[in-house]
């Protein structure tokens, strides 16, 4: 089952979601806003004292392409307002996602783990530690800003049997987080 991000364009969309997560008892909301709803986010999650983290996009969409352009209209709203730092795209828009966690973190909320094959839009979805991502260095750094949020894998390649691709992964993010880094 794939879970998508809740797109908000209106300010009734905006409602209808924290409602919705207020009615199956979450505190967090994985979102994309358009940008003129910023301020209104930020009145919802004072109403709810809910989290609410901007989900990244790369260099697929032009609304929140990386971390920086997240941090950079929210860093002046609530605390609870930050990001899902999608490590995968956020290196295919040309950055560095363990630099991203560690410059962010305190306002990066909820991961999504996968690796891709290049470090450019032309990336695509590959079982973790076959790909551009270094794994050993983002866990180091989720320890050194003890990271307690969510993560998430994602995994997009081999849509119609992706099992094996997702027990590999699994399996190496596994070994990856137990190892002495």
């Amino acid at each position: 089952m794939q879970w998508d991000p809740i797109y908000m364009k209106t300010e009734e969309e905006v409602d209808r979601a924290f409602e919705y997560a207020k009615r199956v008892g979450v505190k967090l909301i994985v979102g994309v806003p358009n940008y003129e709803l910023l301020p209104y986010v930020d009145k919802k999650v004072k109403e709810y004292d809910f989290y609410y983290a901007i989900h990244l996009h790369g260099p697929d969409i032009v609304l929140y392409p990386d971390a920086t352009d997240i941090w950079e209209n929210t860093k002046e709203l609530d605390a609870r307002i930050g990001m899902c730092l999608d490590i995968g795209h956020d290196l295919r828009n040309g950055c560095d996602p363990v630099k991203d966690l560690k410059k962010y973190h305190t306002r990066v909320f909820d991961m999504h783990i996968k690796d891709v094959t290049e470090a450019s839009k032309a990336g695509t979805s590959i079982e973790m530690g076959r790909g551009k991502i270094d794994f050993p260095a983002l866990v180091k750094a989720m320890r050194e800003v003890n990271y307690t949020g969510m993560c998430s894998l994602e995994y997009e390649k081999d849509m119609k049997d992706p099992f094996l691709g997702i027990a590999e992964s699994i399996g190496y993010f596994k070994a990856v987080s137990d190892m002495e880094l």
